[in-house]
């Protein structure tokens, strides 16, 4: 497993520096930052000098080396736009989006696996249909048009939760939250809602489908002529066997919830790491963007080894072929 785990780790680090490759050469074409920080009645001297400061004017190569042993060191340079380390802007708004991440996540795999064995098990109900439907519409639906639909009614119409901001917050450290006050647990429902309605109808149809398929396999067959009851059967056979693949989605999925916050932040006006994406992108900010696509690369490389590695603990076949690998 040691073998298993530093092979993928090795996969996940040339991920991050390809990631950062790409990112940092398609940065040089979204606009001209001295322009944006300067003004249009800047001198053309200012401007020169202004370049050299940020290292503009250095090859791109030099560049891009520069960045990579700033990102080693947790360091991505200074904000143009702000004037600020980029480290700081991104521990300033990493709660915010985290919270809404991990809350929207766990909202999704919870009801996600509950619905979809419901709707398995019980598949000719109404409940069933109902379901099902609902899971239509969360596929279909994009992102920003459902949380514009949760505004309307429950921000709008019914006036119960309020339509921007995080609310209230406290600070644990350098860590804030609004978890602890009322305004921002009222704050997170509607952002979360949005952001992991999509995510739950995924997972509900996959488990869904999953144990459908368990639960025409030759064991279950066998465990119900040993008379074991039907609902030890659904619960303990069935759906621990279905629940292998629902863990490499669901951990996948907790990766995309991070990428696609940037929807649901703006939609919300939600301050994390998404809205400091898109004000960067206007003002052809390159070290903050930069180091949001390293840092939703890293995500995704680290929830991908978890993955990997759990997948590994809870498959057998994977364990069996690694001794007999190991045995030849």
């Amino acid at each position: 497993m040691f073998a298993y785990a530093i092979r993928s780790l090795a996969q996940g680090l040339l991920v991050l520096v390809a990631v950062a490759f790409i990112s940092f050469s398609m940065f040089r074409f979204v606009g001209d930052p001295v322009a944006n920080m300067v003004g249009q009645e800047a001198s053309v001297q200012d401007r020169q000098e202004l370049a050299e400061r940020l290292g503009l004017t250095d090859p791109w190569p030099v560049q891009f080396a520069r960045f990579m042993g700033n990102a080693v060191k947790g360091e991505f340079g200074v904000s143009y736009r702000q004037g600020r380390k980029v480290s700081d802007l991104i521990k300033e708004r990493l709660p915010a989006t985290v919270e809404l991440a991990v809350l929207s996540a766990a909202f999704a795999t919870l009801f996600g696996v509950l619905f979809g064995v419901y709707a398995a098990i019980n598949r000719t109900g109404l409940g069933s249909n109902i379901i099902m439907t609902g899971s239509l519409v969360g596929v279909s639906l994009p992102t920003f048009l459902i949380g514009i639909g949760l505004i309307f009614i429950f921000s709008v119409e019914l006036r119960w939760l309020p339509s921007f901001g995080r609310g209230e917050t406290v600070k644990l450290g350098w860590w804030t939250t609004g978890l602890l006050t009322e305004s921002g647990r009222k704050s997170l429902i509607l952002p979360v809602l949005t952001l992991g309605f999509f995510q739950l109808t995924l997972i509900m149809r996959l488990v869904r489908a999953e144990m459908l398929e368990v639960m025409r396999a030759d064991f279950i067959r066998f465990a119900r002529a040993r008379g074991i009851p039907e609902r030890a059967i659904q619960l303990r056979h069935a759906l621990r066997n279905t629940l292998v693949p629902v863990v490499t989605i669901a951990g996948l999925q907790l990766g995309s919830v991070i990428a696609f916050a940037i929807v649901t932040e703006t939609v919300f006006q939600w301050p994390g790491l998404g809205a400091l994406f898109v004000n960067a992108v206007q003002f052809a900010d390159v070290p903050v963007m930069a180091a949001y696509l390293m840092f939703v690369a890293a995500v995704f490389v680290v929830v991908n080894l978890t993955v990997d590695l759990l997948y590994f603990l809870l498959d057998p076949r994977l364990r069996s072929g690694a001794k007999i690998a190991k045995g030849h």
